[in-house]
């Protein structure tokens, strides 16, 4: 079976989440993250947008998506990555019309999914409280930078000043005393990223909760808390030592070596993960006496000493061209790897196999190319039935199915509540 036919079985498989309805309130990254991962999963999710403008990410551009006569389009690659399998309804929530649409859509979905500021939702009848009085069965997932409690509530949340603010970007980057060195955010919204991923852990354990009990609940995510819960091991090790981690480089905290080096003709990662790893290491690079030194032979130790075998590492590892250092390291089973732009990233015969690239149709372009979905099930697979909506696409669609008549849909759309 070609993958393009392959793809099709797949649209065609009920999702895991086949049957679950969201409610989509969210904008930028985080919650489309989130909600975008329910709806590759099976979910149907309606994407609320701001008629005229929509979310916020349409316009981060350039890059844009080419129309079929290679013009730029209005949407933007940016908006793109995070909402596909949605269908988009333009609503204006500031109306009491448009309030009232919303009341109505919550009663008729699982899950609804919003990302405003403490307390903006309450001036609507929108908030929490109202909605779950109504509806006691519907789970309700808030997504904001600092959450609903405590003295940040009420301040906007940016990736970018959470992970400053959360720790992040104290460990990343060069150290401070080499050239390059000092504060370096990630390449990628993390903080959106990772809260995006743990709303989404978070929903599927309220759904569970729900068909078991009937009960919803409210799910209070936030950026910064997601930031300091990612520090994983460097946050362990600051709470058991009470010694906060600094900037390392490419460098690991607790491994080595475990790090970026440059060969001959380029860069690689060498990712030693345990003694015996090690020594094939230094068995490979000629100094088998590496192995067997007392400050080097166990990982402890190499931590320790990492001033004095790093170096050493760094001079041999210069000797020889990258890919001789890689077909060696791979042979041995040492962990290895190249350093690749997306150009040779998806070139990569690996990722090409694993089809972490999908193509679909889109009512401007008939080349829309998506990073896909990583989670592979066996029963259940993830799909990829809708490309991103544009702005308002199913309004009328949506309208119909939540029932109301063609005169109410007209009138709507001639008060400019929907577009």
């Amino acid at each position: 079976m070609n993958k393009q036919a392959d793809r099709d079985t797949q649209a065609q498989t009920p999702g895991a989440l086949s049957g679950v309805r969201v409610l989509d309130l969210s904008r930028v990254l985080a919650g489309p993250w989130c909600t975008q991962t329910l709806a590759d999963l099976g979910a149907d999710v309606i994407k609320i947008e701001r008629p005229g403008s929509g979310d916020d990410t349409r316009a981060w551009g350039p890059p844009y998506l080419k129309d079929r006569e290679g013009q730029d389009s209005s949407e933007a690659a940016y908006y793109l990555g995070a909402n596909r399998n949605k269908r988009s309804l333009a609503v204006d929530i500031a109306s009491t019309a448009g309030q009232a649409l919303i009341r109505k859509l919550a009663g008729q979905v699982d899950v609804l999914v919003e990302n405003f500021k403490v307390g903006d939702l309450a001036r609507y009848g929108l908030d929490a409280q109202s909605l779950l009085a109504q509806y006691p069965g519907l789970v309700i997932c808030s997504i904001t930078g600092f959450g609903q409690t405590g003295p940040y509530k009420d301040r906007a949340g940016y990736d970018y000043a959470v992970q400053g603010l959360g720790g992040l970007m104290s460990v990343t980057g060069e150290r401070d005393d080499l050239p390059g060195g000092g504060p370096q955010k990630v390449g990628v919204a993390v903080a959106d990223l990772f809260t995006g991923l743990y709303s989404t852990v978070a929903i599927l354990a309220a759904l569970r909760h729900r068909d078991a009990t009937g009960q919803g609940q409210v799910i209070d995510m936030a950026l910064l808390d997601t930031q300091v819960a990612m520090l994983a091991n460097l946050g362990a090790n600051y709470l058991c030592t009470g010694v906060a981690p600094r900037r390392m480089g490419n460098a690991h905290a607790n491994i080595v070596p475990y790090q970026a080096f440059e060969a001959s003709d380029g860069h690689l990662i060498l990712a030693v993960g345990n003694d015996n790893q090690f020594a094939k290491f230094a068995e490979i690079a000629g100094r088998p006496d590496w192995a067997t030194d007392a400050r080097f032979a166990r990982n402890a130790d190499r931590v320790r000493h990492r001033q004095l075998l790093v170096p050493e590492i760094a001079a041999t590892l210069k000797t020889r061209p990258r890919q001789s250092w890689l077909d060696a390291l791979e042979a041995a089973k040492v962990p290895c790897g190249a350093i690749n732009n997306l150009a040779e990233v998806f070139a990569d015969p690996q990722v090409q196999a694993r089809d972490l690239q999908v193509s679909m149709e889109h009512p401007l372009s008939d080349s829309l190319r998506l990073v896909a979905n990583p989670i592979k099930l066996s029963a259940t697979p993830v799909s990829y039935r809708r490309a991103p909506p544009l702005l308002g696409q199913h309004s009328e669609e949506l309208l119909v199915e939540a029932g109301l008549s063609a005169d109410e849909i007209a009138q709507l759309k001639a008060q400019g509540v929907v577009q």
